[in-house]
């Protein structure tokens, strides 16, 4: 409708101009809206997939874990396979493809956790699993895993090439976690889910990685019912696959009731969480920290047959040459001690490389550092460095036994064993006495021991030299040390000082026994076994004024599967229970040499015998703080091959001479005649008398009459 006005010109319709202005501006907003959501799409959309670099190449691994480990992880697997990870592939491959479980043990540094992130990518990548769940023993443990493999997605060219669908979508976001939400491809959502606890690959059609899963969570955090909701159809999903790594700590294996409850997490809730009437595939990497631990657990056979444990080790036969490699062993640690370095060991052992490897059996020889000739130089650097209980949970898992599941010396009952007869001074009814000195580069430590007929035995005396003047001390530390009492001598000639005038101490006088008579000691016997040593302690007993009391004497523990020490081997020989007395290998001297896990299990139960027992062995009175600390310091763990049984002693990485001292007194007089079944007199009911194994292995059960 026209209008007109007084002056008879036409007039529009009052706010006709103003709407049409504002119908304008909508119409440009909305234009610039639909353009900036159009390029705000362009920009949140990645566009074409890149095609498949090879398809050959990524079709060959799609069956094969070890190939697709080989092919696309080459920067994680650097070294050849050892027979014991194709076992651990083979393993997987069962686990991934047709949903077994397994459990395996492998030497700390053999790349467990590393074949279990890839068993993770090798699954969801090819949709062998679309949700795989992983726990460690806390979920900051499983968190790290996770962003391992994040690091793999968004780096790994390999990957990019071969599986464009899964990486080309995650490399666009560009670590910028917020453009996961918006992030298109061909104007559609890949819903890609980028977090620290939890992962969603992108939702690309016909990709058989397409919103494939990763959880993570502790094995003590929310477990039970574990499940997510796919963003790109929002259903819910529950696992397929467990990754369980590492699931217990050192505190929670030394704790019963810690381990039985994790032991019941991954029984109930882990093997659970594929949901009713569902089976979950499993992986298990541990480390057995002590004996009956959770690992220890999942690995017996016995108990959890359906997890298939697998339990491998760092070396599976130690070399023949036992005194070239405790010769190393102690150049190794007075190069570390003075600061000289390890070169001394290192070309002792390159000159003997041969010999020394001689009889050993190692999982994986590529297995050394840079710097090592050999992985069994290098297993036994771990071992040194490490000791013997942390080298033989964590590379061997097979930990040394504790208080609680061996017969370790009580050391809370030994001060009980302490007499009221003093230092010194011989029990009545005692007919032999023996002492036995061990060799120390700093010190010499000695002890003397009196024994009656029925084999018990009494500490009638031990010490130190040069003397301490203090009731605690460690030889590393010691003030007083050989080289200081002969300042002007070099090692050999202050030993043999050293030596010499401990001869004197103890043998140069008589010991007074209960009843008043005097009584000398009838047999010394010095360790031999140090290399660095050995000559001196020879020279010694040969020339020596008291040359017929002293016996140089090596000791050596013979292992279930070794051979044990037989009947005597060249004329002249004398054998005896677990211990032969002949000829040295030069054929220059007589010299001692006895099994040590017979003998120290011998006298470690009659040191656990009743105070009153004729063949318990007793201690002089006074306080024995630090003799105690020695005796309890080795304990025995049963080992069971070659239908033998046999304790093998293991040491717990502290001082233990005056035990050495103690076994190889009992070892002096069993060879000066004394026989630990010898019979009393009178009528006495039976009793069992305690005797280790035997050579053959069988327990000597004998029984003599008590009153």
């Amino acid at each position: 409708m026209t209008l007109f006005g007084d002056d008879g010109k036409k007039r529009r319709p009052k706010g006709s101009k103003e709407k049409r202005d504002a119908n304008r501006y909508d119409d440009i907003k909305a234009r610039t809206g639909d353009r900036a959501s159009r390029v705000s799409a362009a920009g949140r959309d990645i566009g074409e997939l890149p095609a498949v670099v090879d398809p050959a190449r990524k079709a060959a691994a799609r069956v094969s874990f070890r190939l697709f480990c080989e092919t696309y992880l080459p920067a994680t697997f650097v070294l050849d396979w050892s027979p014991d990870h194709l076992t651990a592939i083979a393993k997987i491959e069962g686990a991934v493809l047709r949903g077994e479980l397994f459990a395996f043990a492998m030497p700390r540094g053999s790349g467990k956790t590393s074949l279990v992130e890839a068993a993770a990518m090798w699954a969801l990548f090819y949709g062998h699993s679309s949700f795989v769940a992983i726990v460690g023993a806390d979920e900051e443990h499983a968190k790290g895993m996770l962003g391992s493999i994040k690091v793999e997605c968004e780096s790994n060219e390999l990957i990019l090439e071969d599986f464009p669908e899964v990486a080309f979508p995650i490399v666009k976001l560009e670590r910028i976690n917020n453009r996961a939400r918006g992030q298109l491809y061909k104007g559609k959502p890949t819903n890609i889910e980028w977090k620290a606890e939890e992962i969603q690959l992108p939702a690309i059609p016909g990709s058989p990685a397409s919103s494939g899963a990763i959880k993570v969570a502790g094995i003590t955090g929310k477990i039970r019912g574990m499940s997510i909701k796919r963003a790109s159809d929002g259903k819910k999903a529950r696992p397929s696959l467990v990754l369980i790594d590492d699931p217990q700590t050192a505190e929670s294996a030394n704790s019963p009731s810690q381990v039985t409850s994790r032991e019941r997490i991954i029984a109930g809730d882990i093997l659970g969480l594929a949901g009713p009437g569902k089976r979950i595939a499993g992986l298990c990497t541990v480390t057995v920290i002590r004996t009956d631990d959770l690992a220890d657990r999942l690995l017996d056979r016995q108990r959890h047959p359906s997890w298939q444990g697998e339990r491998t080790k760092l070396v599976y036969e130690w070399p023949d040459a036992e005194d070239d490699w405790s010769q190393y062993a102690e150049l190794r640690r007075e190069g570390q001690r003075d600061g000289t370095g390890t070169g001394a060991a290192d070309e002792f052992y390159r000159q003997r490389q041969a010999t020394m490897d001689a009889g050993s059996r190692v999982a994986w020889p590529e297995r050394k550092a840079p710097d090592e000739l050999s992985a069994i130089q290098h297993a036994w650097n771990l071992r040194i460095d490490r000791g013997e209980a942390a080298f033989n949970a964590e590379f061997q898992n097979s930990p040394l036994a504790d208080d609680i599941t061996t017969d370790k010396l009580d050391k809370r009952q030994l001060p009980l064993r302490a007499t009221n007869i003093a230092r010194g001074i011989v029990p009545a009814g005692h007919t032999k006495l023996t002492a036995f000195v061990d060799v120390q580069d700093r010190l010499l430590y000695w002890l003397v021991a009196s024994w009656s007929e029925s084999f018990g035995g009494h500490v009638v005396a031990y010490g130190a030299h040069p003397d301490q003047g203090s009731s605690f001390f460690e030889a590393g530390s010691a003030r007083k040390t050989l080289a200081l009492a002969s300042p002007r001598a070099g090692f050999e000639a202050a030993l043999r000082a050293g030596l010499d005038e401990t001869a004197r101490l103890l043998l140069a006088r008589d010991w007074p026994r209960e009843d008043g008579v005097p009584m000398r000691i009838s047999q010394l016997m010095v360790d031999a076994n140090w290399g660095q040593s050995t000559a001196v302690v020879r020279n010694f007993a040969r020339s020596s004024p008291f040359a017929a009391q002293i016996l140089p004497s090596r000791g050596k523990g013979v292992g279930a599967s070794g051979t044990p020490m037989g009947p005597r081997k060249n004329r002249g020989d004398r054998a005896g229970l677990n211990w032969l007395v002949g000829k040295t290998a030069e054929g220059t001297q007589i010299e001692a040499a006895y099994d040590t896990n017979f003998w120290k299990t011998f006298v470690s139960g009659r040191l656990r015998l009743g105070l009153g027992d004729p063949e318990a062995i007793m201690l002089h009175a006074g306080n024995h703080e630090m003799l105690i600390e020695h005796l309890v310091a080795e304990f025995p763990v049963r080992v069971e091959a070659r239908g033998r049984s046999v304790d093998e002693w293991k040491s717990v990485a502290r001082e233990n001479h005056w035990w050495d001292c103690l076994v190889g007194c009992a070892v002096a007089a069993s060879i000066t005649g004394l026989e630990p079944a010898a019979s009393e007199g009178g009528f006495r009911k039976r009793k069992k008398v305690a005797i280790p194994a035997g050579p053959d292995g069988k327990r000597v059960i004998v029984t003599k009459r008590a009153k």
